[in-house]
């Protein structure tokens, strides 16, 4: 893997997101279409070619073996979303959840960048949530995810089907800074590269903000 800055978890090949994007496209299309779907848990149609991946609560058709990526409908869908469907449609590797919760850190390579991912995800939630705990379970619901049992309240987030993503928030008093978490499946590097969970992160948090402005 080639060096990068530490002001940038993300890998090199992020800052041009449509090389990326092409890729990811070429390497899905290498891949046999049932076994990529068993392998990532998600359907395929061989009338349509199409997988049908669930991305954040929402039904994303991915075609074989072209890689194109839209919702339902043919509505639009951000560029580095379709490069991360696209990853854990090429990478997945089937491996059961293991059920135990890891921080970004303890995801091999994850100590290098672990004060980028703070500032950048970890740091956004206690902003919006630490006063608000109960706001963080309304937003986390939203996106179809569960409550868990983990400091003043968290959230469980499905972003892909074998991809829990876990939010968790310390709410702050007199004493006390209020303070955060974000914890992924021992699993994780079975099924999405380092640099992926970090946009992950941020992207997520990005997404339990808009259900905060725009609730459903």
């Amino acid at each position: 893997m080639e060096t990068v800055s530490k002001d940038r978890f993300a890998n090199q090949s992020y800052m041009n997101w449509d090389v990326t994007l092409g890729l990811a496209q070429e390497k899905l299309g290498e891949g046999e279409p049932q076994k990529i779907a068993e392998l990532a848990a998600v359907q395929y149609d061989g009338r349509t070619q199409e997988f049908v991946v669930p991305f954040l609560n929402k039904e994303h058709l991915v075609k074989y073996p072209t890689g194109g990526v839209s919702l339902p409908g043919g509505i639009e869908v951000p560029i580095i979303n379709k490069i991360l469907i696209l990853h854990y449609l090429a990478r997945a590797e089937g491996v059961p959840l293991h059920h135990k919760l890891i921080s970004f850190k303890e995801i091999p390579g994850g100590q290098i960048y672990i004060n980028p991912f703070h500032n950048r995800a970890i740091r956004p939630l206690v902003k919006m949530f630490g006063q608000d705990p109960q706001g963080l379970i309304r937003a986390g619901l939203a996106l179809g995810g569960d409550v868990e049992s983990l400091g003043d309240a968290s959230v469980a987030i499905p972003v892909f089907p074998m991809v829990p993503v876990t939010y968790v928030i310390w709410e702050g008093d007199e004493e006390f800074e209020p303070n955060g978490n974000i914890l992924f499946d021992e699993s994780a590097p079975n099924y999405l590269p380092l640099e992926d969970y970090a946009v992950i992160a941020g992207t997520v948090v990005f997404e339990l903000r808009k259900q905060l402005d725009h609730p459903v």
